[in-house]
């Protein structure tokens, strides 16, 4: 069983999707109209911009969504998904490739989570930090002794867990890590705490806009990021996904969850390879690829 699975923030690259653009007359059209929609042109600084331009949420996050769809978009009948899943902001590509959400109405709510994201990073100054080498549990429980905000975010493969919250409380955190036996724990490059209660402005924000978006049953079971289950009802799926906002990314369990129920081979849509290097944490044998065209 083919599993399609879609990147999230980090993934992005300087002259992301250009190829796809000039080789493509459907990706250029897509490409353009996500220009128009979002109103300014996306495209020069994904093909053209620096690094620096690239890191800014409000870009980082419709320019890996629409590297993912359009992707998906340009493979056509070789794109046959039996279950997906998508890493954080990559769970609406995986939405819309799975045929759930409109190309149209997929960007303009990563648009809206990303501008909101950046708001909510902006009132509170916030950080993350990969905590490598020790299990979940262990972090876990020192999250929880810290008195400043600090929560598991990412749990994205065995050995790493990316927690998430204030200054003070992720460098409180990463001191008692490192004393617990942590191999490290690196502070992230990031604008704020991604998946953590300190996120609750954009998730009021972007929840309006995902209960008034359509949203249809999925052609492939979505294993969601909340939970690591996999849904097919709207209702749930809407409800996952704006608790994912302020909840943490549970990968690890979900491509065990994949496998569980037969996922054979794991194919990566989108810029990167990043989730391929993770599925192989979890079992070294599973084939993985990255999708081309």
């Amino acid at each position: 069983m083919k599993a399609y699975v879609f990147p999230g923030q980090g993934a992005q690259f300087v002259g992301m999707g250009k190829e796809l653009y000039e080789s493509s007359a459907l990706a250029k059209e897509l490409f353009e109209k996500a220009n128009e929609i979002l109103g300014f042109s996306i495209t020069e600084i994904m093909f053209n911009g620096t690094d620096e331009d690239l890191k800014q949420t409000k870009v980082t996050q419709p320019a890996i969504f629409l590297h993912s769809v359009i992707l998906a978009k340009v493979l056509g009948d070789d794109f046959k998904p039996a279950m997906v899943a998508g890493h954080s902001l990559g769970e609406f590509s995986a939405l819309v490739s799975a045929q759930a959400l409109s190309f149209e109405d997929g960007l303009k709510l990563v648009a809206k989570r990303a501008n909101a994201m950046q708001k909510a990073c902006e009132i509170q100054p916030s950080t993350m930090a990969a905590i490598l080498g020790l299990d979940d549990f262990t972090v876990e429980d020192i999250c929880q002794r810290v008195s400043d905000v600090v929560v598991p975010a990412n749990y994205n493969c065995p050995g790493q867990l990316v927690i998430s919250g204030s200054i003070a409380g992720i460098d409180r955190a990463c001191e008692l890590l490192l004393a617990a036996g942590a191999k490290r724990a690196l502070k992230l490059n990031v604008g704020g705490a991604f998946h953590s209660p300190l996120m609750e402005a954009a998730k009021i924000e972007l929840e309006a806009a995902i209960v008034a978006t359509e949203i249809k049953q999925p052609v492939c079971p979505i294993y969601q990021n909340i939970d690591a289950k996999p849904y097919l009802d709207v209702a749930s799926i809407k409800h996952n996904l704006i608790a994912q906002l302020t909840g943490p990314v549970k990968w690890t369990q979900t491509i065990q969850r994949m496998l569980a129920d037969g996922a054979s081979e794991f194919i990566e849509v989108g810029p990167g390879n990043v989730l391929q290097g993770l599925v192989k944490k979890v079992d070294r044998a599973m084939p993985t690829s990255s999708a081309t065209i």
